[in-house]
């Protein structure tokens, strides 16, 4: 059975992984602090028959060998955390991180936290800040709508009129890339990201918060559309692989006809 099949079928196959991560950017160019990935590929095993520098004859040696591949594969999907565009909006719990950083939100068990970047909260029945799922931002409490509006520092500080309602700091970690997705703009720590370092909103590297405004997502349609195109006409390409080879195996068996 001739190779080309398998390795076209491995490149169809990564081709499409490729559109679906495309798709999901696509998907999501409207989300708030979404941030988008890229599919990356390598090549698999090669079939070595004649090893580079083999002895070629008495007065010489190969210099490159004979090495086929046989396809490709998926090696990881890495997310991109370039900084999206800052739209105002005006709404004092809205906020936006202007440089590094991640804000922590306690998930519904209060065993676990996790970490955004997306700053669209809103206050609760209970005078917490929350995320559009309710699940608390840790720092801040007692905010009362009887009491005027609520003003968020760039260094995280929160106060309503006189009287201060808590702190957001920001989290950082060594390599964000490796956090894990887990939806609703959610990521959690894993042993690939670092443990996660809190700080106080400009200082160590992190960003500054802007109130009244919130990070799109850093999704560039025009470019995800013309990736989308390459990845298609990649497909097809590896299609006319297998067909290629189909082909010559249907000339082979037609010889003894």
């Amino acid at each position: 059975m001739p190779r080309a099949l398998w390795t076209g079928a491995s490149g169809m196959a990564a081709q499409q992984t490729n559109v679906d991560v495309i798709a999901n950017n696509i998907a999501n160019v409207n989300t708030v602090g979404f941030k988008r990935q890229r599919a990356n590929f390598q090549d698999l095993f090669y079939d070595i028959s004649v090893q580079p520098g083999a002895k070629a004859s008495d007065l010489g040696r190969n210099p490159t060998g004979t090495q086929i591949g046989t396809g490709v594969k998926l090696s990881g999907t890495p997310r991109i955390f370039t900084a999206g565009n800052i739209e105002i909006t005006g709404t004092p719990t809205d906020l936006a991180i202007d440089g590094d950083g991640f804000f922590k939100v306690t998930l519904p068990d209060g065993s676990t936290d996790s970490y955004t970047r997306a700053g669209d909260f809103k206050v609760d029945a209970n005078g917490n800040l929350v995320t559009p799922d309710g699940y608390l931002v840790p720092g801040v409490s007692g905010i009362d709508a009887q009491q005027g509006p609520v003003s968020v520092s760039t260094t995280g500080e929160v106060t309503q009129g006189t009287n201060t309602r808590g702190q957001i700091n920001l989290i950082r970690f060594a390599n964000p890339a490796g956090l894990t997705a887990i939806g609703r703009n959610l990521f959690l720590q894993s042993v690939a990201s670092g443990t996660p370092e809190e700080v106080t909103p400009g200082s160590s590297g992190v960003g500054t918060i802007r109130s009244g405004a919130l990070e799109k997502a850093n999704v560039e349609v025009v470019t995800e559309l013309v990736n989308l195109i390459v990845a298609q006409r990649a497909y097809e390409a590896n299609s006319k692989s297998i067909k290629t080879s189909d082909e010559m195996l249907r000339t082979a068996n037609e010889i003894v006809r």
